[in-house]
């Protein structure tokens, strides 16, 4: 493998004493907290972070947070916390913005996933592809259009990492509104791909014992969720072998029946799905088996809900996705209860690329940005997944080949699709969306069916596509 060309140094005049971070979705429950998380146990970096979100107040308690915690002896970083109201000062001045936001589940989410269930299309998650994902990706493109042009205003030499599903969509949007934005997509998907690789070595060589997913080394290629290896190695093993001895194990695939999976989690992952891939294309999936599922019309052709746990996987209901109460219950008991909040460690990379991208140590990571030529038979531009060299001269994707031609043809649909979205989004157009809706693998049902589920969607969801031309939409009629 070889690295593209270089990236010249950014212009930033940051310090590692007096970074700021703006945080996009502050008043976030979950990465938020993994955010404090790490930086307050990073020593060589400092400065602030200003906590951005439409809720102001769940971003001022995460600001309370934060500033509580940095005065305990078991926190070494050295960092201020500040919840702003308006986004254009969380972000004047930047050196890092991370985004990290959702649109209410219970007026989006849960809509995503149960109205295609009424005509007949199950999905496993919904935040990616298939009807949910396309239609949380036309949500999304406006608001990471207001995220990019402020980030050009504000802190244009900013490095900018989304967190945010559907992942490409998002990323590819900020660089569709400016053009020159430095921005990044993290996905943990494929550090779960390691720590399985990981098992898959124990068990299969004799004298590794404890072994570290950072120990397996992965070839990425892809788009998120969606993501494949085709090179897996632990130091000088090639782990591919392996795979194939497990394969055999594991057959016939699918090896579970309805019913099987009632009492586990709906995030369980048996990885069949992606040994089936392996099987029958040579390349490993590299994300979790409910997303894999999503992108091809057969995994989840069912009748019934239950059918799908035969791949060793579940449904998740929109009741899932719905708030229980525990995030609000849970900041009280931190802010209530000194010692709750325990720090850990993560395994999330924001922090380390923030480090490197700072010149302090450089890091090899995947990360989502613009296809360069890393992955050679896909066009350029589109957002891709693969691995990178990051440094204080910026990311230097790491060149990851091309695809057998069966596995680009399913790549290249959902790239297609993508930037159709993308397109549709900046052009306020429902009627090109509901072209790249149809292209979904799962809507497999008749256009006119078809074409009532995007339009019912559209409906129940108004209030957040005002960015579009509703009443000149053809899609949205009934002639």
């Amino acid at each position: 493998m070889h690295t593209l060309e270089e990236i010249p140094d950014p212009s930033s005049t940051a310090t590692n004493a007096n970074v700021k971070i703006g945080y996009i979705g502050g008043g976030s429950e979950g990465w938020a907290h993994t955010l404090i998380n790490d930086l307050l146990q990073c020593e060589d970096v400092s400065g602030s972070v200003a906590l951005y979100d439409v809720n102001y107040e769940p971003a001022a308690k995460n600001a309370e947070l934060g500033n509580r915690l940095v005065e305990r002896d078991d926190a070494p970083g050295d960092w201020t916390f500040e919840a702003y109201q308006e986004i254009e000062p969380a972000l004047k001045g930047a050196d890092f913005v991370i985004c990290s936001i959702q649109d209410p589940p219970e007026e989006t989410f849960v809509h995503d996933i149960d109205v295609p269930q009424e005509y007949g299309i199950y999905q496993t998650v919904a935040d990616t592809c298939g009807p949910g994902g396309a239609v949380r990706a036309l949500r999304a493109i406006p608001q990471y259009r207001e995220i990019a042009a402020t980030v050009r205003e504000q802190c244009p030499d900013a490095w900018v990492v989304n967190y945010t599903n559907p992942m490409t969509v998002c990323t590819r949007a900020l660089y569709e509104e400016y053009p020159d934005i430095n921005a990044i997509g993290l996905c943990h998907e494929v550090f779960g791909t390691q720590r399985f690789l990981a098992g898959i070595v124990e068990k299969y060589v004799d004298e590794a014992e404890d072994v570290d997913a950072e120990e397996i080394d992965v070839n990425v290629k892809g788009i998120n969720h969606f993501t494949w290896i085709d090179e897996a190695y632990w130091y000088d093993r090639d782990i591919f072998p392996y795979l194939d001895e497990e394969l055999e194990e594991r057959k016939p695939l699918p090896s579970f029946e309805p019913g099987d999976l009632d009492d586990e989690g709906y995030w369980t992952n048996h990885h069949q799905i992606a040994f089936d891939l392996y099987d029958k294309f040579g390349l490993f999936g590299a994300a979790g088996d409910r997303h894999l599922a999503e992108f091809v019309p057969w995994y989840l052709d069912i009748d019934e809900p239950e059918e799908i746990q035969r791949w060793g996987i579940r449904l998740t209901p929109s009741s899932a996705r719905r708030s229980d109460g525990e995030g609000p219950a849970k900041m009280s008991r931190y802010l209530n209860e000194d010692g709750t909040f325990e720090f850990q460690e993560s395994g999330e990379e924001v922090v380390d690329i923030m480090r490197a991208l700072l010149g302090i140590e450089p890091i090899k990571t995947h990360v989502n940005y613009p296809n360069e030529g890393q992955i050679s038979d896909l066009p350029t531009g589109p957002v891709v997944e693969t691995n990178a060299m990051i440094t204080g001269a910026g990311v230097k994707p790491i060149t990851a080949g091309d695809f057998p031609r069966e596995v680009r043809s399913m790549v290249r649909q959902s790239v297609d699709n993508q930037e159709t979205l993308v397109e549709a989004g900046y052009a306020g157009d429902l009627d090109l969306a509901f072209q790249a809706f149809l292209n979904e693998p799962l809507v497999t049902i008749q256009r006119d069916e078809a074409r009532e589920l995007f339009a019912e969607l559209v409906e129940i969801e108004r209030d957040y596509f005002r960015d579009y031309d509703l009443e000149g939409a053809d899609v949205l009629t009934d002639d």
